[in-house]
């Protein structure tokens, strides 16, 4: 038995384990990103409508999930591979902690964390700062935790620092409730944080353009 199945029947929320691809409530990623001492930090987003729920952002047989850096991933000592090691009274002495590169659903720190994982190998990417990739896990929290639930129609599912000017790619499967508890899904949803090199020649001459209409 794959440990999605596994899932559903262990941990009781067999309504995280979607058939279809319905994504009504579902808008796509966004991020911010930050430059700090220990390089740039982007803050990866699922968008979706008000009132919606992400519940679980998992690979399969038919859909891996892999994310990656272009540069390795930022690791504290001080942190985990995911939101559970964020903890806020840690982050004065341990600086690095706040730059620590994990995964959530919700949270950016792990006070009222209930998220948890299976099935997914975090091995080389919180000691080396490698790819996350998987073909049968998930990370997930259930409909009753409150930290699936959209801020300004922002579900936070990961942190991730690479080195300045560097970025994060990554193809992703999402699960999910709309706002009137019926589900949404999406496979092979893909991010990058660097913008193609054609999107960069074209702002290259967008920023040509304004600098020739300032003179």
């Amino acid at each position: 038995m794959n440990n999605l199945k596994l899932l559903s029947l262990t941990a009781g929320v067999s309504s995280l384990i979607l058939s279809g691809s319905a994504s009504a409530d579902f808008q796509g990623i966004s991020w911010t990103m930050s430059s700090g001492a220990f390089g740039d930090t982007y803050q990866i987003y699922v968008d979706v409508d008000s009132g919606s729920q992400l519940n679980a952002v998992y690979g399969d047989d038919a859909n891996a999930l892999n994310i990656v850096g272009s540069s390795a991933f930022f690791q504290s000592g001080f942190g985990q591979a995911t939101v559970a090691g964020m903890n806020p009274a840690l982050f004065d002495f341990f600086p690095s902690l706040i730059a620590d590169s994990f995964v959530t659903i919700g949270l950016s720190d792990n006070v009222g964390n209930a998220m948890l994982d299976i099935g997914i190998d975090f091995t080389d990417f919180e000691t080396a700062g490698g790819a996350i990739w998987t073909d049968n896990g998930s990370w997930f929290a259930t409909p009753d935790d409150s930290q699936v639930y959209e801020i300004d129609g922002q579900v936070l599912i990961g942190q991730f620092t690479v080195a300045a000017g560097e970025g994060v790619s990554g193809t992703i499967n999402l699960q999910g409730k709309n706002a009137d508890l019926s589900n949404w899904a999406v496979t092979d949803v893909y991010f990058n944080t660097v913008p193609a090199p054609g999107a960069l020649a074209i702002l290259g001459l967008a920023g040509l353009a304004a600098r020739r209409r300032r003179k």
